[in-house]
């Protein structure tokens, strides 16, 4: 399959535990792509569509529900799929959203264990799904607190069931986003800053002070924990915003542009292309259908 690998930069903000999407629609249209959280993705009436999870390549049945890990490529594609009137909804939540120590207590053993396995992508069984459906399809009727604590029964009922079945090989993710790490006080202390300030014009000194280091330290630190330069995790950023404000708004593209920090609406058109697949235009059209914030 000779298809481009891009990361996607979802909607989903610092301040946000989890989003979820729901939409119908008659094909699947987004590309082989691998974002930092993890992804919850339940299908219904998609039978002979093609998945894609690591290495792992399967045609799908009528009822389809599978765990990404973080930094793991995934995609469905149409394939043999002759439906017209497919269901999906999608959660996406940090992957820092249930921390190391948390998740330590027995008490969460089995969703600790459950997200460990999900670097290689988890289908879980068709009863499973029966069980967990009308819970999940359910969920964006919760608010606030509750929504969290439905979100986190789910996954303890995923968790212990049984015949979950492991997608990709145990190698192929290894090594992957392990290099991203982000648990440096200094690096959240960064990163929160330029989320809280996306919208402004930040330079690479202003965050090198902000870490008490000077710019040419700052920038090598800055890359080997992260993987990527100050200026991509910045664009990263805004795009994310952008994203949410494509969704969450009416307001013109151009408009969006600009109040995420770019100065330029053609460059903001080819860096959103380039790093989504997709136009702003074509983003917020196939984008179209129910989303929430939590």
């Amino acid at each position: 399959m000779n298809v481009a690998l891009l990361k996607e930069i979802t909607p989903l903000t610092q301040s946000d535990c989890f989003t979820l999407f729901s939409r119908n629609k008659s094909e699947f249209d987004f590309p082989l792509h691998y974002h930092e959280e993890y992804e919850l993705n339940f299908i219904r009436n998609a039978k002979g569509a093609r998945r894609v999870v690591g290495d792992h390549l399967e045609e799908i049945d009528d009822l389809e529900l599978v765990l990404v890990g973080s930094n793991l490529q995934h995609a469905w594609f149409t394939h043999n799929c002759k439906s017209t009137e497919i269901s999906e909804i999608t959660v996406q939540f940090h992957k820092d959203l249930f921390d190391d120590k948390f998740l330590s207590r027995n008490q969460l053993n089995f969703i600790r264990n459950m997200l460990e396995k999900s670097s290689r992508g988890i289908s879980f069984s068709k009863e499973t799904i029966e069980h967990l459906a009308p819970r999940i399809l359910n969920l964006n009727q919760r608010h606030g607190f509750d929504s969290m604590l439905e979100l986190m029964s789910i996954l303890h009922d995923l968790s212990t069931s049984r015949n979950m079945r492991m997608l990709s090989d145990a190698s192929f993710n290894s090594n992957q986003a392990e290099q991203m790490s982000y648990h440096s006080r200094r690096i959240e202390k960064t990163l929160e800053y330029m989320n809280k300030n996306f919208d402004k014009q930040i330079t690479l000194s202003d965050v090198a002070r902000l870490a008490n280091m000077s710019d040419v330290s700052f920038s090598r630190f800055f890359k080997q924990r992260t993987g990527n330069t100050f200026i991509d995790n910045q664009t990263q950023i805004r795009l994310g915003h952008a994203s949410r404000m494509l969704i969450d708004t009416t307001q013109s593209v151009a408009e969006i542009a600009y109040h995420c920090g770019f100065n330029n609406i053609s460059n903001f058109n080819r860096i959103f292309k380039k790093k989504k697949g997709c136009t702003p235009k074509e983003f917020r059209t196939n984008m179209s259908g129910t989303r929430i914030f939590i």
